[in-house]
């Protein structure tokens, strides 16, 4: 894939690996920007207003995460070495099983009356990696969709969901549209 253009070479990549993928690059002054991307699964919200922006642009619609780990991040990515992959996972709750949660597809959300069996547990499992001749970062996105029916059988996922869902902040709440 070292021939043609970067959009036909994105593409391929698309077509070819399973996660999602976002490239991103250090611009002059050192700060992370979104310079390439194939992602078919969002989870509610536009590449298209990501693209071409630094880490505190895509990240400001995350309440409280700028001031508090907005530099940490910045740190963290700038001290990744080429070699293994750094792994998290991020989860949201979600009242469709779709993988493609673009907002533009206006998919029922969490709101009442809602029976449980309407409910999936949707978990990002992220992956970066330090790319060696770029000094980028590659961040896939793998998803995984949860029945919260599933999540109940387990006593452990049940009580650790629900204890998240107690102790988590009103406005992050807000944000993951849980209110």
């Amino acid at each position: 894939l070292e021939t043609g253009a970067p959009l036909q070479t994105c593409q391929a990549l698309g077509r070819t690996w399973e996660p999602d993928f976002l490239l991103l690059k250090p611009d002059a002054a050192g700060q992370f920007r979104l310079v390439a991307a194939c992602v078919c699964f969002p989870s509610s919200w536009r590449l298209s207003e990501k693209m071409g922006q630094p880490l505190e642009a895509i990240h400001a619609p995350v309440p409280a995460l700028n001031p508090t780990l907005g530099r940490s991040i910045h740190q963290f990515l700038a001290k990744l070495r080429p070699g293994p992959a750094w792994q998290r996972a991020n989860w949201g709750l979600s009242r469709s099983p779709e993988l493609n949660q673009h907002p533009a597809r206006n998919l029922p959300r969490l709101t009442p009356p809602l029976a449980l069996d309407e409910v999936w547990l949707r978990i990002e499992n992220q992956a970066l990696v330090a790319l060696p001749e770029t000094g980028g970062i590659l961040f896939g996105i793998r998803l995984e969709m949860i029945p919260l029916t599933e999540v109940k059988r387990h006593a452990a996922a049940a009580r650790g969901l629900l204890r998240a869902l107690r102790t988590m902040p009103e406005e992050i709440a807000a944000y993951k549209n849980l209110t």
